[in-house]
C-alpha cells in the first residue's frame, strides 16, 4: 500500500515562514516594556525630586531638587529635571529619553515627562 508523504514536513515550513513575525512581535513588546519603565521611571525621579526640594533650605532648593531627581536612576537612562517653586509649592518636571531596545543605547526621538508637586514645608528660613 503507498503512503501519503505530501504534507509532510509542512510544520516546519510554516513555522519557519512566521518565525519573522514573531521575532517581530517579539521586539515591539519589549519596546513597549521600556516605554512604560520609562514612565515608572520619570514619576518616581519627579516624586523624590519634589519631596527633596520641599525639605531643603529655600537658598539650595533647586541643586537638592534636581540631585534627588536624578539620583535614582539607572545608568542606562538619562535626562534632566526642572525644578520650580511658587505659590508654596515645589514643582518638579523630569524628561527621560526612552532607549531603543537596550537601555543605554541610542533613544527616541521624544521623550518620556514626569511631573510632581510638594507643598513647601514651613519653619525653614
Amino acid at each position: 500500500m503507498r503512503r501519503r508523504r505530501g504534507d509532510r514536513g509542512q510544520v516546519a515550513i510554516e513555522f519557519l515562514g512566521m518565525t519573522p513575525l514573531i521575532l517581530l512581535t517579539l521586539v515591539l513588546l519589549w519596546q513597549c516594556v521600556l516605554v512604560g519603565y520609562t514612565y515608572t521611571l520619570a514619576g518616581h525621579a519627579a516624586d523624590e525630586a519634589a519631596r527633596a526640594g520641599t525639605a531643603a533650605d529655600p537658598g539650595a532648593r533647586e541643586a537638592a531638587c534636581q540631585e534627588a531627581g536624578l539620583a535614582d536612576l539607572p545608568g542606562a537612562w538619562t535626562g534632566e529635571v526642572d525644578c520650580g517653586t511658587g505659590g508654596g509649592l515645589v514643582t518638579a518636571d523630569v524628561h527621560l529619553e526612552v532607549p531603543v531596545l537596550f537601555p543605554g543605547s541610542i533613544g527616541f526621538p521624544f521623550t518620556v515627562d514626569g511631573h510632581a508637586g510638594a507643598v513647601e514645608e514651613e519653619g525653614r528660613n
